[in-house]
């Protein structure tokens, strides 16, 4: 990923490396979008729990385009071993891996750079543009 970078300037002054535009850098969610949907108060479900199979076909597809795959769980580091582990069993090719993401949904990210969200309702395939602001899953 780091060899993919830009660098930018203003006025002679650094400004933080951005993606080229055809790179995308997909933050995943894990419980409910590629597996079943398991909660932190159940983690001995977490090692068993059910693929599914479109998100394994996409994402590893994503990857294979290269675009970044980091999966932005809400376990804790806690669940961090059986989480890789289950990646791994299940075939997943991905760069990074954050746990501790806040729980409870309504998310409204602020940042610098450009923000896409797309809602998981049930079937994970590419994206396709249903206007010129929004993606979503094809149905």
């Amino acid at each position: 990923m780091k060899d993919q970078l830009i660098t930018l300037e203003e006025n002679g002054i650094k400004l933080s490396p951005v993606l080229p535009k055809d790179v995308k850098n997909y933050l995943i969610d894990i419980d409910g979008t590629v597996c079943d949907d398991i909660p932190n108060e159940e983690p001995e479900r977490m090692a068993t729990a059910a693929l599914y199979p479109e998100a394994l076909i996409t994402l590893n597809k994503w990857f294979d385009e290269g675009h970044i795959i980091t999966f932005f769980t809400s376990r804790t580091e806690d669940h961090r071993e059986v989480t890789v582990k289950w990646l791994a069993e299940n075939g997943f090719r991905y760069h990074g891996l954050l746990m501790g993401k806040p729980r409870g949904g309504n998310y409204h990210w602020i940042d610098n750079h450009m923000v896409r969200a797309t809602r998981y309702t049930g079937r994970f395939t590419d994206l396709i543009k249903k206007d010129i602001s929004i993606e979503v899953f094809e149905n």
